[in-house]
């Protein structure tokens, strides 16, 4: 992904909707990525008035929905038949993501406390909760 897809995609047609919707109060969350970080990003936030949360250099592991994006992204690469066009690829990101077990979510929010102490303690770099973001493989394979 690049930043020119970031904002055209993500920022443009989801973002900006959102914060129009939320209105004021809204704080956009991201992290570190380069195309996230990217001038033209800063400048299509600047423009739209969104003002974005701080994000420490090293923080992987405070994102909850990463956990989830991972957890979606090993579902779907443990299928029997891989995807091999993108309205399988949809319906199979779809499937798996009806079927991610709600318990599970659950486990991940409860887990927040400790995976916030292991970052701290780890001073922001690498824990045991870390993600493969095996998800971007997908995405990446069919959209970029």
């Amino acid at each position: 992904m690049t930043g020119h897809i970031y904002r055209d995609v993500i920022l443009e047609q989801h973002v900006r909707l959102f914060r129009g919707a939320m209105g004021a109060e809204f704080l956009f969350m991201d992290d570190n990525a380069r195309p996230h970080r990217a001038n033209i990003v800063d400048e299509c936030l600047q423009s739209e008035d969104i003002t974005r949360m701080d994000w420490p250099a090293y923080s992987p592991d405070l994102n909850p929905i990463e956990h989830v994006w991972d957890m979606l992204g090993r579902r779907v690469a443990a299928r029997q038949s891989p995807s091999t066009c993108l309205p399988e690829l949809r319906r199979a990101l779809l499937d798996e993501w009806c079927n991610i077990p709600q318990d599970q979510i659950d486990n991940l929010i409860l887990s927040m406390p400790r995976r916030c102490k292991a970052c701290i303690a780890s001073s922001g770099r690498h824990t045991p909760y870390h993600t493969n973001h095996v998800i971007l493989f997908f995405v990446n394979r069919f959209f970029f």
